[in-house]
């Protein structure tokens, strides 16, 4: 009976921490949709623009994602530990390293544009148009970079719900502002931009001064030691940086391969891929909300603790996402109807919706056993996690698949992939444990 208790208690509070950064998430994805379709009115050359921006974004995004990871991990432990001081200045290193390196990462990718550009693809009559829309993207990147670091030392100090209704509210606003500098204003692409600068600034104005008066960041770091510090996160953030890199270059491997059956199979699954991204929106949610806690458990020695968190959401996410799976299984009729009027595109994505979603429950597992290794300071293994799903489980069967059944077989072997990536992911989460309890 008291073990029951404890489980629902952990349970509440997983819920708890968990439904902010659900809609933060969902309301981050409705932006970036809607601002695609207004860039979208404006014309084929502005879009294309906007595509040859994706990749650096993922880059600069890669960068403090990592950092905001380690943020979680380290901050989180100090504060169980009881160290409540070093947390305060480990926070005020974090704002000020990621200031440095998003600024430094920006600006290395204005200088080298021409040659980003030649190795992109990009054809010279879209330089012009690009060129005009870099200069306020990278400042809109810097800028969002900023809030996320702000966001990040929110989540260690255990608060979901301020980086949560910022991310709404920052969401909406940009949302509002760009129909205004797009088209009232008429600043075109770089309104896209500048109404992103817009947003995350207002959003910087109100989450900073809140740390402050919470006492959750410092800056007198010469208190700390600096080399120690530093080392301590560079020791998470450089591998957790590769592992979010990972996934769009899997992504580009499997849209060749895709391409390889013709531009109906790679329409169907671009759709396909952008409706697992929402699907797996809950799966997301829990990678920010649960770091926080077992880090906390792991300065406070609390394993068993952390045995039965993770428990409780590998079972939530089991039983959740098999649930998603089969109501696209149900729909998968109607939902290719509604978003494509190619016969092609609609039978190749209701082929897809009969088989990927079944899978999303070991993606799922897979996905979290990433963000829970990172929390328990074990990112090599993380990284591992990352790099066996995709290069040794998911491109592997998708090859095997499409050559012994072709387009249908891929999309069999992206099922297995996942199951089988959840699996191995879930086994070596197990294994790392094991060592923690030992060390005890």
């Amino acid at each position: 009976m008291q073990n029951h208790l404890q489980n629902a208690s952990l349970g509440r509070q997983l819920y708890h921490m968990t439904w902010p950064m659900l809609f933060g998430v969902l309301s981050l994805m409705t932006f970036q949709l809607t601002d695609s379709a207004f860039v979208g009115q404006l014309g084929r050359d502005p879009l294309a623009a906007l595509g040859f921006t994706v990749p650096m974004q993922q880059l600069v995004s890669g960068m403090y994602v990592g950092l905001g990871i380690a943020t979680t991990a380290i901050i989180s432990r100090t504060l169980g530990q009881g160290d409540d001081m070093r947390a305060q200045r480990l926070g005020g290193l974090v704002v000020a390293i990621g200031a440095g390196l998003a600024f430094l990462l920006c600006l290395s990718v204005w200088l080298l544009q021409n040659l980003i550009l030649d190795l992109l693809g990009a054809e010279q009559a879209l330089r012009p148009v690009i060129r005009e829309y870099w200069a306020p993207w990278l400042l809109s990147a810097w800028t969002g970079a900023m809030v996320y670091f702000s966001y990040a030392v929110c989540r260690a100090n255990g608060d979901t719900r301020l980086p949560g209704y910022m991310m709404i509210i920052t969401s909406l606003l940009n949302i509002a502002l760009d129909p205004l500098y797009i088209f009232v204003f008429g600043w075109g692409l770089p309104g896209a931009a500048w109404a992103t600068i817009t947003a995350f600034g207002i959003g910087a104005l109100i989450v900073y001064p809140t740390l402050l008066k919470r006492q959750w960041l410092r800056f007198d770091l010469l208190q700390l030691q600096l080399a120690q510090a530093v080392r301590q996160l560079g020791g998470i953030m450089a591998p957790a940086m590769v592992s979010q890199l990972m996934p769009p270059v899997s992504a580009m491997l499997a849209t060749a391969l895709v391409a390889g059956f013709g531009s109906a199979a790679v329409a169907a699954w671009g759709l396909g891929t952008r409706l697992e991204f929402f699907s797996i929106v809950v799966v997301l949610a829990l990678t920010m909300s649960m770091p926080p806690m077992i880090g906390r458990m792991l300065g406070a020695g609390e394993i068993e603790k952390i045995r039965k968190l993770v428990r409780i959401a590998v079972r939530f996410i089991v039983i959740w996402q098999l649930a998603i799976g089969l109501i696209w299984l149900a729909a998968s009729g109607f939902v290719s109807g509604l978003f494509s009027r190619d016969a092609g595109v609609q039978d190749i994505l209701v082929s897809y919706l009969l088989r990927v979603p079944l899978s999303y429950s070991g993606l799922g597992v897979c996905i979290l056993m990433v963000s829970v290794n990172n929390a328990l300071g074990m990112p090599m293994r993380a990284l591992l996690i990352s790099t066996l799903r995709l290069f040794a489980c998911y491109l592997p069967l998708l090859w095997v698949g499409g050559q012994l059944a072709g387009l249908t077989g891929l999309m069999s072997g992206a099922l297995v992939g996942n199951l089988l990536a959840g699996t191995m992911a879930y086994s070596l989460y197990r294994q790392g444990m094991s060592r923690l309890r030992q060390q005890e």
